[in-house]
């Protein structure tokens, strides 16, 4: 599986962005996926997950509210819708997926098995 995150740039804060994760190969339907980011000298953290599905979906608590996760398994695509956007939102942001579907633990960078490039995202206060 490759995926290609994209949609991130500039925006002022109060915006809204919305960033795409598109996969290669048919099985990326049958996978979990998740987002997470990074700030500059922070580690990589979880911001959201959505089951393949689309059954359930989880989010950090810094996002919930403003943040929302979804996919078009027909497009092969996760789309992440970011509103009401803070200079905190500023990092690169990551695509993932995970292939086991139950067991392992979405919050946890470590249950992934595919990345994407990232895609940043700036936002000016």
């Amino acid at each position: 599986v490759q995926l290609q995150a994209s949609g991130g740039g500039l925006v002022q804060a109060g915006g809204s962005l919305r960033l795409s994760c598109a996969a290669s190969g048919r099985a990326y339907s049958r996978y979990n996926a998740g987002w997470f980011r990074q700030a500059p000298g922070k580690e990589r953290e979880f911001v959201t997950a959505i089951r393949w599905n689309a059954g359930s979906t989880y989010y950090a608590d810094s996002v919930k509210g403003r943040f929302t996760i979804s996919r078009d398994n027909a497009k092969n695509t996760v789309y992440l819708q970011m509103n009401s956007l803070t200079p905190d939102d500023t990092a690169v942001y990551y695509c993932s997926s995970e292939t086991v579907l139950y067991g392992r633990n979405l919050y946890e960078e470590s249950s992934y098995d595919y990345w994407g490039q990232g895609t940043q995202v700036t936002v000016s206060s």
